[in-house]
């Protein structure tokens, strides 16, 4: 658990408030991306996929659908190329423009995420966090958060997980809102969205490759990029 007052309470009323007024003024917005989406392809409006939050509960995110149904099990699996040709056309542009994550208020309300922390990440991700970085796993995940206004996928994920603890120690309604406003701008910019390497299955392949050597550990050939393109094939 996180010290503050604002973390262990105070944190849930902004989530909620905000959801609320989110809610009010992006309702017409999410109903227009629905239709599209409808119209676009065949299949749900949502995309749903089992992410860990905190404590490590599993729960399931909610996405506008960006992709073609069973595009998981097709091409790159669920890792996103920059031209996939798996994205619908509607898909292309919620993604440029990350209007398929303003489903999330769903997750808000239902007290799976906040609007600020650590994004959620996929099973065999956290399976592989070591002490340390299972600390993200304190608070709930968010929307958007510290590392996402300073590089999103553009920062190799050691960066990205001291950033998360960063804000870790610093959670409070200032950084909140600081985080909030900072976020359009980095959005409206579209840069570092999609990540080059999937990191967690090298470190995975690594781990087997050790597990299985007679010698010392290997040592890593350069440092790898986050996955966040990979937790984001929807």
């Amino acid at each position: 658990m996180i010290g503050s007052a604002y973390a262990n309470g105070g944190k849930r009323c902004f989530d909620l408030a905000l959801a609320v007024a989110s809610l009010s003024i992006l309702g017409p917005l999410m109903l227009l991306i629905a239709a599209a989406v409808a119209a676009d392809s065949r299949g749900p409006v949502f995309y749903r996929q089992a992410r860990i939050g905190r404590d490590g509960r599993v729960f399931r995110i909610f996405k506008f659908r960006s992709m073609i149904v069973g595009a998981e099990f097709m091409g790159s699996g669920i890792r996103v190329e920059p031209a996939d040709s798996r994205i619908t056309r509607v898909g292309r542009f919620l993604r440029r423009t990350s209007l398929d994550e303003v489903a999330q208020v769903i997750n808000v309300i239902l007290g799976d995420m906040s609007f600020i922390g650590p994004r959620p990440g996929l099973r065999y991700q956290v399976e592989q966090y070591d002490l340390n970085q299972r600390r993200r796993l304190l608070v709930r995940p968010g929307i958007t958060g510290w590392a996402q206004i300073n590089g999103r996928n553009s920062i190799d994920w050691e960066r990205r997980i001291q950033l998360d603890l960063e804000y870790l120690d610093r959670i409070s309604l200032r950084t909140d809102l600081l985080i909030l406003f900072r976020t359009v701008p980095t959005v409206l910019r579209g840069r570092g969205m999609i990540s080059d390497i999937d990191y967690w299955k090298m470190k995975a392949a690594r781990a087997s490759r050790d597990a299985g050597a007679d010698g010392g550990p290997e040592q890593p050939s350069g440092q790898a990029a986050p996955t966040e393109g990979a937790a984001r094939v929807e």
